[in-house]
């Protein structure tokens, strides 16, 4: 079977892709969240995974990956949440988590189970892409998982490239050198950024993270890439007026 990512990428139109912290706001809160989510039209989600020292994450996710863990969020219930998940999902799903987690629950064990499930792909900020590519890719492509890696505006063009070579399904644009949840539009910087990527043309398409919170910067950063991913103010909405009201906040993105 194709993996699903894959076969979104291949859709014509911008996708719009939502990160949110398993476990939060309520321990049981997972399975829900995702299934509003697929109703509202997310393209596809990223399903993060508390750690309890996040360095990528701004205040917003780290608050939210506090109260995740001290609700008692594990890998462990994470994946017995999302066992049936497949019966009433048909969206990509990510993990989204730092690799302290995976090594702990071992890291083929942890594959295994993200194929079980119907896991299409993992997020890991702080597992480099040539740590991957020696040790743990064949692992992962054994599972059937994709892996994504992140850039951001400080990344080499020959890093850029090495990246894109090990990669198969899409590449994490970080819009900026800053941690998610900060900055409100985006400038002249980061949009010379975005073409600079573009005219790489990288066998990989490109989906923008960090900063995109509404209809304008979603707009802003697909110009360009495939897609957006928006953290940190689903989070802040989720807060805010909970969990019932998610179409509330899809409506306000396209």
């Amino acid at each position: 079977m194709s993996n699903r990512i894959i076969k979104k990428l291949e859709e014509d139109k911008k996708l719009l892709s939502i990160y949110f912290t398993a476990g939060y706001p309520e321990i049981e809160n997972t399975v829900q969240i995702i299934q509003d989510l697929e109703k509202n039209g997310v393209d596809m989600i990223e399903i993060g995974l508390p750690f309890s020292d996040p360095l990528a994450d701004g205040p917003t996710i780290q608050a939210s990956s506090t109260t995740a863990l001290q609700n008692g969020m594990t890998s462990e219930v994470l994946f017995n949440q999302l066992a049936d998940i497949r019966k009433s999902v048909s969206i990509p799903l990510i993990i989204m988590g730092y690799f302290n987690p995976m090594m702990q629950y071992g890291v083929e064990e942890f594959c295994k189970k993200c194929q079980e499930i119907g896991i299409d792909g993992l997020i890991i900020p702080d597992l480099p892409v040539d740590v991957y590519n020696e040790d743990y890719r064949a692992i992962f492509e054994k599972y059937g998982l994709l892996n994504v890696f992140l850039i951001t505006p400080q990344t080499s063009e020959e890093r850029i490239r090495f990246i894109d070579s090990v990669s198969n399904g899409f590449i994490y644009m970080v819009s900026s050198a800053s941690v998610t949840g900060s900055k409100s539009g985006f400038g002249n910087e980061q949009t010379h950024y975005f073409e600079r990527i573009a005219a790489m043309n990288l066998k990989n398409p490109q989906i923008v993270g960090f900063g995109i919170k509404d209809s304008e910067t979603f707009q802003q950063a697909t110009k360009t890439a495939k897609g957006a991913i928006i953290g940190s103010a689903f989070i802040k909405h989720l807060t805010e007026k909970g969990i019932n009201t998610i179409s509330d906040f899809t409506k306000t993105i396209r």
